[in-house]
């Protein structure tokens, strides 16, 4: 039973994760009494006790959208799928499994449609892949690759294939509730995330607009909210709707009302997204960028 308030678990979190920002100390002082932390030098390190309080929330599994052609990226993407394609010598889609692999997420299902065989080389890095096929890729847009995975969005990640991460963190080994990755900017110039007063999304907009967050691919979903979540998706696609239009707005156009869905601060630093061929080659050649992965597939 998850009995933590959210100021408790993002105290544990970051303590768990060596992390020195937002240790406050009321809640460092109540998490010491409570005997979920401990001194250690210096700092604080976790308790069985406070592991125990931290289960719960643990990530069981990682969907990754891996179906579409990617038109926008040829001719990259002539013969083999936008996440297989190399940046840096790297493939982008491995930039992503490592995070997931580092944060010990157990599961891993990757849907694939397009050139689909050509992801049967990820196993010799990854051998806990499981793959799932997508029939529809070449008539539905990306609702079809998540409808797939319906019955599997439940305490898990749904990850978009096509973003080179950065910053492994982002991936984390627990989640407290439902939520999508987002960037401040001033002028969002993209999909574009707006909370309300109590933080949540309250709107989604494909087009963007002034003072919001720019939406990234990754969102993590709550057992309750995605069981509602697969619900909802499975309604819509069966009649057809939205099959040429993107999952998300499923529940944030759609059926909003159903769902407190907040939004983890990345930055651009952190993670890109790669849209087209232009983009794929202006970061080719960025030297700022670089690219560190894990040689290992040890989980937690």
């Amino acid at each position: 039973m998850k009995r933590l308030a959210k100021d408790q678990f993002d105290f544990l979190y970051a303590v768990f994760s060596g992390e020195k920002n937002g240790l406050g100390e009321e809640t460092a002082r109540e998490a010491l009494e409570r005997g979920w932390v401990e001194a250690d030098g210096g700092g604080m390190q976790m308790t069985p006790l406070g592991m125990q309080m931290l289960e719960p929330y643990r990530v069981k599994r990682a969907i990754v959208m891996a179906a579409g052609f990617g038109s926008r990226l040829l001719p990259a993407t002539a013969n083999m799928p936008k996440p297989m394609i190399r940046v840096k010598g790297v493939r982008i889609i491995d930039t992503l499994l490592d995070a997931i692999v580092q944060a010990g997420i157990a599961e891993i299902y990757l849907v694939r449609g397009y050139k689909g065989e050509c992801f049967d080389e990820l196993l010799e890095k990854y051998p806990m892949i499981r793959f799932l096929e997508n029939p529809y890729y070449e008539e539905a847009n990306n609702i079809s690759t998540v409808w797939i995975a319906r019955d599997l969005i439940r305490d898990a990640y749904v990850c978009e294939a096509d973003l080179v991460v950065a910053n492994k963190a982002l991936i984390r080994t627990y989640e407290y509730e439902t939520n999508y990755l987002g960037a401040w900017m001033d002028e969002v110039d993209d999909w574009g995330l707006w909370p309300g007063e109590d933080g949540y999304v309250c709107r989604l907009s494909p087009v963007g607009g002034p003072n919001g967050y720019r939406m990234f691919g990754i969102s993590f979903w709550t057992e309750e909210d995605g069981a509602v979540l697969s619900d909802c998706l499975d309604i819509q696609f069966r009649q057809k709707k939205r099959w040429q239009e993107y999952w998300d707005e499923v529940s944030m156009i759609d059926h909003l009302e159903k769902f407190q869905i907040g939004i983890r601060h990345c930055t651009f630093q952190d993670l890109v997204e790669i849209d087209t061929y232009e983009e794929l080659q202006a970061l080719e050649h960025d030297d700022s960028f670089t690219l560190v992965l894990t040689n290992s597939t040890t989980q937690q």
